[in-house]
C-alpha cells in the first residue's frame, strides 16, 4: 500500500478547511457530530475511523445507504434521510454541526433561513458551526444575476449566492461569534467558495 494511499484510506475526501478545525483542536474526540448533508460521507470518514460518535441526513436515500456501510458500528437511525430544514433531530444534541456545499441549493432566501434554522438547532450552546458554501465575493465578474440571490456561475451551474454583509447579518442574528475570518477561495475562474465558522453563544 503506498503512502497516499493510506493517507486516503484514513482521512477520505475531508474539506481540508474541516480538516483544519480538527488539527486547531475546535473538533476533538469525545464531541458528538452532526454533518447536515452528509451526502456519501466524505467528510467523516477521518472521524468515523477516530471513534467519533457522528450523525448526518441527506434528502438521497441511496447516500445515506453507502454512509450507513462506512458506519457499521453507530446505529442505522444515526444516518436518516432526511432534508436539513425538516430535519427530526434533538435541539441542541451535537457539539459540531457540518454543513458543508448545501446552503447554496436554497430556492430563496426563507428556504436558506429554514435550512440554516434548522441546522442551527441541533447545535450545543459553545458548539461549532462548520458551513462552505459557494458565494459572490471575489466571483462578481464571473456571474451573471438571474433573480434575488439567484446566479448563474461560470461553471454553468445555477446556484443561490450569499455575500460577506449577508453572513455578517447572520452571524449578528444569530448572536453567533466567528471563529475565523470569513474566508473565500476562487476557483480558477469558475466558482467561489466561502467558508463561515460560527461558535453558538452559551
Amino acid at each position: 500500500m503506498s503512502y497516499m494511499t493510506s493517507l486516503q484510506e484514513q482521512f477520505g475526501g475531508i474539506d481540508i478547511y474541516l480538516f483544519d478545525q480538527i488539527l486547531r483542536g475546535n473538533i476533538s474526540p469525545g464531541m458528538v457530530i452532526f454533518d447536515a448533508g452528509c451526502g456519501t460521507g466524505r467528510n467523516i470518514v477521518y472521524l468515523l475511523r477516530e471513534g467519533y460518535e457522528v450523525f448526518g441526513l441527506d434528502p438521497d436515500p441511496q447516500v445515506i445507504d453507502a454512509v450507513r456501510q462506512l458506519a457499521p458500528r453507530l446505529p442505522a437511525q444515526n444516518f436518516r434521510v432526511e432534508s436539513v430544514e425538516e430535519n427530526s433531530y434533538s435541539d441542541a444534541f451535537a457539539d459540531v454541526v457540518i454543513c458543508n456545499t448545501v446552503l447554496h441549493f436554497a430556492r430563496d432566501d426563507a428556504h436558506f433561513r429554514s435550512m440554516l434554522q434548522g441546522a442551527w438547532r441541533t447545535l450545543k450552546p459553545g458548539g461549532l458551526f462548520f458551513s462552505r458554501l459557494a458565494s459572490t465575493i471575489g466571483a462578481e465578474h464571473l456571474l451573471q444575476h438571474i433573480s434575488g440571490r439567484w446566479y448563474h456561475m461560470a461553471d454553468g451551474t445555477d446556484r443561490y449566492l450569499v455575500d460577506e454583509p449577508l453572513l455578517m447579518q447572520w452571524t449578528a442574528d444569530l448572536g453567533a461569534e466567528l471563529v475565523d475570518p470569513i474566508k473565500t477561495t476562487v476557483v480558477q475562474n469558475l466558482r467561489s467558495m466561502t467558508t463561515w465558522i460560527l461558535r453558538k453563544p452559551r
